[in-house]
């Protein structure tokens, strides 16, 4: 399964597309301004994407300083054309009030997700000191490398594959306002060959002192991870756990429901999940104060007297 559907809503605005051509349209609401093109350079020499360059251009000069979110969509073809990273970081001094980036709005119709070629990312933290909401997706060449970054707030990863390497370096870096950290992980297909030790230092609980939120999503490891979680030092200081998009079966399901006590829990999400009805319901009365959400079960297939279980969102 790939991602279906462009974002509507972005950090509490309304996405709005630029118009190729003429002034910016009027709106009322907070908006969140989103750029795409679709042409592409068939010579695959992952350079920008010319229309891209010369659209984006033309957004900075009919757009004022009030800019407070930006959602980047195809960048031409994502699988050919390179990520317009050092566009956007060079443009900071243009968008000096910029809170909230998503950088790869791209549907599996558009690129699928482990084609996508973006780059490191981590220099636009570095750009946009103010940036509180980095949305970033990808596949291809995904990487980020450590970072001190004052403001950042809410930190999302996305892909069908992420690199151990690129955990490790957000894990690596200073965030020291970050409230919410969410991690597509991925299979190991696609490149995602993170492992519940690389997570350990997030697991011990001491990092990111204001985190209240984490997402460990999309992941082919989900049940190794629940039984990580059900005794992770980390969790006690959480509001919101997510666990959705992935793998999770009885294993890893029974190990939440009685590890240690997670009443303090706002919300569980576990929704897209390999949950048998009777462990569903064991995990909801072990959890009565709690919002868990176990929408969306899935069915296991078989192959081969092989069974498989498949992530959200993988190709």
């Amino acid at each position: 399964m790939t991602v279906g559907s462009h974002a509507e809503f972005f950090a509490g605005h309304t996405v709005v597309e630029v118009p190729a051509d003429g002034p910016l349209p009027t709106v009322d609401d907070p908006t969140a301004w989103r750029i795409a093109t679709s042409e592409w350079d068939r010579g695959r020499d992952h350079k920008l994407s010319p229309e891209f360059r010369d659209a984006f251009e033309h957004f900075l000069d009919r757009a004022d300083e009030s800019v407070e979110a930006l959602v980047i969509g195809s960048w031409g073809y994502a699988a050919f054309n390179g990520a317009p990273i050092a566009q956007l970081c060079e443009a900071a001094p243009r968008l000096p009030n910029l809170k909230a980036l998503f950088l790869g709005d791209i549907v599996g119709e558009e690129c699928e997700i482990s084609w996508m070629r973006v780059g490191d990312v981590s220099p636009l933290l570095t750009a946009y000191p103010g940036l509180e909401l980095l949305r970033v997706r990808g596949g291809e060449d995904f990487r980020f490398s450590p970072v001190r970054h004052e403001r950042l707030r809410r930190l999302e990863v996305e892909s069908g594959g992420l690199p151990a390497e690129f955990v490790r370096a957000v894990l690596d870096s200073e965030l020291p306002a970050l409230e919410d950290l969410e991690l597509w992980l991925g299979v190991d297909e696609y490149g995602g060959d993170t492992t519940v030790a690389d997570l350990a230092p997030l697991l011990a609980g001491e990092l990111f002192p204001a985190l209240r939120r984490l997402g460990l999503c999309n992941s082919e490891i989900a049940d190794d991870i629940a039984e990580a979680l059900a005794v992770a030092p980390v969790v006690r200081r959480l509001e919101k756990l997510d666990l959705s998009l992935g793998t999770l079966g009885d294993r890893g399901a029974l190990a939440l429901a009685g590890g240690q006590p997670l009443a303090h829990l706002t919300t569980l999400d576990l929704s897209h999940h390999f949950v048998s009805d009777e462990v569903v319901a064991a995990v909801r009365a072990a959890l009565p104060g709690v919002e868990v959400d176990l929408s969306d079960p899935q069915e296991e297939e078989e192959d081969d007297d092989e069974t498989y279980r498949y992530t959200a969102v993988s190709e």
